[in-house]
Order: C-alpha cells, then sequence, then structure tokens
C-alpha cells in the first residue's frame, strides 16, 4: 500500500500537484516568452521617457524595483484619479526563480490605461528565508507609498498583482498591519490579483519545492493565508480577485477555490475567475492582453 503524506497524496503524486510544469510540454517557451515580452516593454518606456529603473527601497542589492509612468498622451482614460492609481506586480517562481527582468511585461497595457505600475524584485531563497522575502515585499509597498506624491501616483490607492509565489506574496501584504508595522494609513492596499497561487505551504514541506525553502513550522502556520485567517481583518475592505488557469493541477485549483471560500466567509469583496485553456504559466500573461478577462477584471478593479 502506497504511504500517503498529505490530503491522500503519496509523495509522488503531491509533488507532481506542486509541480505547474507538469502540465505543459515546454516550460521554457514561457520563460522566454517572460524575458521577451519584458524587453519590449522596458524598450519602449525607456524610449517614451516612463521608465525609473533599479529603485532601491531597501539596502540589500536585490531589493530594488521598477517603476512604469502612465503613457498620458495615449491614455484611453482621463481623469487623474483614475491616472494616479499605482498597480504593483510581484513576480513568481516559487520564491526561487525569476526577478522583475522577466515580469514586467503586462506594464504597457496598464500604462497605456493611465495608471502607474511598479515591478518588485527580492531575494530569492536558498538566499533568504520565505519570511525574509514576505517582509522585503511589505518593504517595497512601504517604500511605494512614502514615494507617491515624488512619482505623482496616490499613496492609499495601491494595488497588487502576483503570479504563483508572487500571489502569495500580495495576499500577504495586503494582510499586514500596516499602521502599526508601518506607521501607514491603515491599509493602503485597495486591491489584490492572486494568481494560480499558494495560500497554504503545508504541503510544500514534502515536495522538492522545500529544498530551498527550508519552511519552519512557524511560517507555514504564519505565512500561509489559509491558515492565517485573523489577519483578513487587515484587510476587510481590500478587494480580491482570486484566478487560476483551466489547465493547472488539481491542487493549485483546490488551493484557489479554498482562498475564495475563506474571503466569502470574511465578507471581503471577492471574485473568482476560472481563467478557459490557459496553464499556469501563460494565465499571468493574459494581464498584457487588454481584451482578456483577467486584464478586465483588474481594470474594473481600479475603477470601483
Amino acid at each position: 500500500m502506497t504511504e500517503t503524506v498529505y490530503r491522500n497524496f503519496s509523495l509522488q503524486a503531491l509533488a507532481r500537484e506542486y509541480s505547474p510544469s507538469s502540465c505543459v510540454a515546454n516550460l521554457d517557451i514561457y520563460l522566454q516568452q517572460y524575458a521577451e515580452q519584458s524587453q519590449q516593454v522596458k524598450q519602449l518606456a525607456s524610449h517614451h521617457g516612463s521608465l525609473k529603473e533599479n529603485l532601491r527601497y531597501g539596502q540589500s542589492p536585490d531589493e530594488t524595483l521598477d517603476l512604469f509612468l502612465p503613457h498620458h498622451h495615449n491614455s484611453q482614460r482621463s481623469t487623474i484619479s483614475i491616472k494616479r492609481k499605482l498597480q504593483v506586480f510581484i513576480h513568481g517562481g516559487y520564491w526561487q526563480e525569476l526577478s522583475k527582468e522577466e515580469s514586467c511585461f503586462a506594464a504597457n497595457n496598464f500604462q497605456q490605461h493611465g495608471y502607474h505600475v511598479a515591478v518588485i524584485n527580492y531575494t530569492l531563497a536558498p538566499k533568504a528565508s520565505l519570511t525574509k522575502i514576505v517582509n522585503q515585499v511589505r518593504n517595497a509597498i512601504a517604500w511605494l507609498y512614502r514615494h507617491a506624491d515624488q512619482y505623482g501616483y496616490d499613496k492609499d490607492q495601491i494595488y497588487l498583482s502576483g503570479s504563483s509565489a508572487g500571489a502569495q506574496l500580495a495576499v500577504m501584504a495586503a494582510m499586514t498591519d500596516w499602521q502599526t508595522t508601518f506607521d501607514l494609513t491603515a491599509n493602503p492596499v485597495k486591491g489584490v490579483c492572486a494568481v494560480s497561487g499558494i495560500y497554504d505551504l503545508t504541503p510544500l514541506q514534502f515536495t522538492y519545492i522545500n529544498e530551498a525553502l527550508a519552511l519552519t513550522q512557524d511560517e507555514i502556520t504564519h505565512l500561509s493565508p489559509l491558515l492565517a485567517a485573523n489577519k483578513l481583518t487587515h484587510c476587510n475592505e481590500t478587494r480580491f480577485i482570486v484566478a487560476y488557469g483551466d489547465h493547472e493541477t488539481d491542487e493549485f485549483k483546490r488551493q484557489s477555490n479554498d482562498f475564495y471560500q475563506l474571503n466569502c466567509l470574511g465578507c471581503n469583496k471577492v471574485l473568482l475567475a476560472n481563467i478557459e485553456n490557459k496553464n499556469h504559466f501563460d494565465v499571468i500573461t493574459t494581464l498584457s492582453d487588454k481584451k482578456s478577462t483577467l486584464f478586465n477584471s483588474v481594470l474594473k478593479q481600479m475603477e470601483a
């Protein structure tokens, strides 16, 4: 009889469920797409003079972000209030891969609609623990809050989006007690788009993913949004989009649905989006498509 370790999954089956690449033929195609589209977006923004690159939000060499300013002359929106909102993207890669350099592919789409966009970099595991990574993202958002006037966006109109590991980081940022920890307004994060996220870290301790993360039990308890539901009180007014691709593993779908249900019970404003014909890696790239379901859901969230 095969031994089970989590929700009746064997070690082998669990590893497959938490390996997004098990649902695609060639992972490298998507990583190349991230890099190529991001390079094009950065070149375009540089040409327009609308890119502030490698802004430092901390002392570590990895603690940088890129800020994309709106293309006012191309904007499809004209009101100042809309132009002054900030969309912050947090990349995925299981907290141990990728960077901001491959993760700005959607920036131009938001710029064209009159928004500022920040793309955050953070130190990767195993060089950094998950606790440190979560705190780096929080520090980056606090930095963006404090520098809002300098770059022309509203510090109280910050929206987050994240893919995979970035979804967990975005949600943990939204669940922060900003007033106590950073002396900010109660919560400057008005909306979150969490795509293909891990909201309960428990199963990762049984997989290869934990080789770099080395999760502690304290981290699993306090950095899993599904296990830290009491922190949802810090984001009662935050609007959530919980999205995933139709071609993802059952466990990724379950985690998204469980987090959606938790938000419903917490009376948060939440939308669940199952994006058809998309997998773990290409669902997030639809944010660069102005006609896509995901982008228009985020647009509606920001304009509410």
